[in-house]
């Protein structure tokens, strides 16, 4: 039996990428996961079938993030697919790296925040009532949210910070119905969103593997695996906390 049979999970931007690797590891550790997708309906049916193909349980939720009435449109969707019941709540989907300081404009900032911050926040406000005691909240951040090692993506890195600092005040709020909250940081991984820069390119992989303190580029199995951990009964003592997973970048 598996680790978190019984349990009912969402994974938001589930459908591709270091989400699709969360959605499929927790499936495989026997949670029903909702594979939540922004608009390519088609990556994740794929990943749906996949979960199945594997003798694992999930379905598809479609609702764009960062526009108004986002969180309370997504949970209706996933209310009528399940009891309305939850007990890991994973906040992956985001979008990626926006332009330098001297370039970005308004409109690219606010939806910045708005798909990296205030989403996650209203999902995991609205999500509170249907969370069980001693559920999960989990966040995905990044490392660049400690270190400004790419200082072109100021703006995505202050809206990952905010969220880090919601982890901790969320742990909190909800600690006293068991509910651990924590924060996985990723570093440079191997998935379709980097493709075009890292893959195929021997130059900006060497200097990608260079930064982490074990040589190597991240892969998506090395995040979901740190997010089934925190997702587990073993994890329970575990909240508030900023994981570093970046391979050591940081070190």
């Amino acid at each position: 039996m598996g680790t978190l049979t019984g349990r009912t999970a969402l994974v938001t931007g589930g459908s591709r990428g270091i989400g699709r690797g969360i959605a499929e590891r927790l499936a495989a550790d026997g949670a029903r996961v909702a594979v939540h997708y922004g608009s390519n309906e088609a990556a994740a049916k794929e990943t749906v079938a996949a979960i199945g193909a594997a003798g694992g349980s999930a379905f598809a939720i479609g609702q764009e993030l960062g526009v108004p009435g986002d969180a309370a449109a997504l949970w209706e969707a996933f209310d009528r697919q399940t009891d309305g019941r939850l007990d890991i709540l994973v906040n992956n989907a985001g979008i990626g790296a926006s332009s330098a300081f001297g370039a970005i404009e308004e409109a690219e900032y606010d939806r910045l925040f708005a798909v990296n911050t205030k989403a996650p926040f209203f999902l995991a406000q609205l999500g509170a009532e249907r969370l069980r005691d001693g559920g999960r909240v989990i966040n995905i951040s990044t490392g660049l949210s400690r270190a400004a090692l790419m200082p072109d993506v100021i703006a995505y890195a202050m809206s990952k910070a905010a969220l880090d600092i919601f982890t901790k005040y969320l742990s909190k709020v909800v600690g006293s119905r068991g509910i651990t909250v924590n924060t996985v940081a990723p570093g440079i991984v191997d998935t379709d969103i980097n493709a075009g820069w890292l893959r195929g390119n021997d130059e900006a992989w060497a200097q990608s593997a260079a930064l982490s303190a074990l040589g190597k580029v991240g892969t998506v199995s090395d995040i979901a695996d740190v997010v089934a951990f925190l997702a587990s009964d073993d994890a329970r003592w575990v909240t508030g906390h900023w994981i570093d997973a970046t391979g050591g970048s940081l070190a």
